[in-house]
């Protein structure tokens, strides 16, 4: 990454004193510079997942921090999550989305009730001694109305018996977790949401299918087969309360995949400028207005990171409009590289190919585009009836 670039105004660099973003921040772009950057053609191609880097940026702060298990500032954690994870993106889509996966699951339990999960798992996750994925594109999906939910369940003394196939989950693997949602059946059915360990008796995990992009992501297909889940495993008794109070930060931190593959294409851009600049200059989105549409996108994340923990009725609605500025920014930025360095772009081993497949899984990974404009559609509407 260029030395302009490393110099621009970061969201870490705004973060409140006592957040320590130039120790983090310098100590994550090491770890991408000379641990992650030597592998991330492998990564792509040979679909290698990068264990070791997602552990080296826990030690660093890269996933936030934690205390005796719980949390610090939810502000300084989210917006250290986002830069952090811009820094990776920018050199690694796979290890990028890797590491929303392993915040997610963090995420996910620091702000459970459940305080004896919390004080087992909350550090060992946020430092990168325990890994783990997040499993809720379906439930995501099945409380928006797109589809019904996977996983059953019945109750049973101490914990559930649960039965389901989840398709693709991510960041897994042995020794790791992943948060999952399951409808409970019975005289009183809802829905739970709950941290399930990969190596619990009767859950297989499968590759059943090759990706054009993100091989690395160590994803794999999660059945269920009568599997007894203790209760000691369970995040919240009400998984749609749960998901409301625990979706904005999950959705905002995924800004920091886009901000990141944004800014690496208009590095590319860039530096084909000395001998192309001539003829790029009949292209449209070129670096110098997509930089500024990005530095847009950075300062308007910074300012709802700053509502995260408070969130007012609008708040949801805001994060999604957000989320789905930086998905069409990052598809305008994916498409601009390539044609902007042209023919060397569409090599195999190119840095403009692998964004431009790297990209669309900013606009495909849940909440899609289509889901985004969806449920700020139906927002809108709600908001327009409860004016009117």
């Amino acid at each position: 990454m260029s030395e302009e670039l490393l110099d621009d105004v970061t969201l870490a660099d705004t973060a409140p004193e006592g957040a320590g973003p130039a120790d983090y921040l310098g100590a994550v772009r090491d770890i991408v510079h000379h641990k992650l950057r030597p592998q991330s053609q492998a990564i792509d191609i040979e679909g290698r997942y990068p264990e070791d880097v997602l552990r080296a940026l826990g030690r660093a702060g890269g996933f936030g921090t934690a205390d005796d298990g719980g949390t610090t500032s939810m502000v300084d954690n989210v917006i250290q999550r986002i830069e952090s994870m811009a820094e990776v993106s920018a050199e690694c889509m796979s290890t990028g989305f890797a590491t929303w996966c392993q915040d997610t699951c963090a995420w996910y339990v620091q702000n459970s009730s459940n305080e004896a999960l919390k004080a087992y798992l909350a550090e060992s996750l946020v430092h990168g001694e325990v890994l783990g994925g997040t499993g809720l594109s379906n439930p995501m999906k099945h409380f928006s109305g797109i589809e019904d939910i996977r996983l059953r369940a019945t109750p049973e003394a101490g914990g559930y018996r649960i039965n389901g196939l989840l398709p693709w989950v991510s960041n897994l693997g042995t020794g790791h977790y992943f948060g999952a949602v399951f409808h409970v059946e019975g005289d009183e059915p809802h829905d739970v949401m709950a941290l399930v360990p990969c190596d619990i008796e009767g859950l297989t995990l499968s590759a059943n299918t090759e990706f054009t992009a993100l091989e690395g992501t160590a994803t794999y297909a999660c059945r269920f087969e009568d599997v007894f889940l203790p209760s000691f495993w369970v995040l919240a008794d009400d998984a749609a309360s749960f998901l409301k109070q625990v979706q904005p930060g999950l959705v905002l931190t995924q800004m920091g995949m886009g901000l990141g593959l944004t800014r690496s294409c208009i590095e590319l851009m860039r530096e084909v400028e000395p001998r192309l600049a001539h003829v790029n200059g009949f292209l449209d989105d070129r670096p110098d207005q997509l930089a500024e549409e990005l530095s847009d996108l950075e300062a308007a994340t910074r300012e709802l990171a700053k509502g995260v923990d408070r969130p007012n009725p609008d708040y949801m609605r805001e994060v999604l409009e957000l989320r789905l500025a930086a998905s069409e920014l990052t598809l305008r930025a994916i498409q601009s590289a390539m044609l902007h360095t042209g023919a060397s772009g569409y090599q195999r081993h190119s840095e403009a190919q692998r964004k431009l497949r790297e990209g669309y899984f900013v606009a495909i990974v849940t909440p899609a585009i289509k889901h985004l404009r969806k449920e700020i559609s139906e927002r809108l509407a709600c908001r327009q009836q409860l004016a009117a």
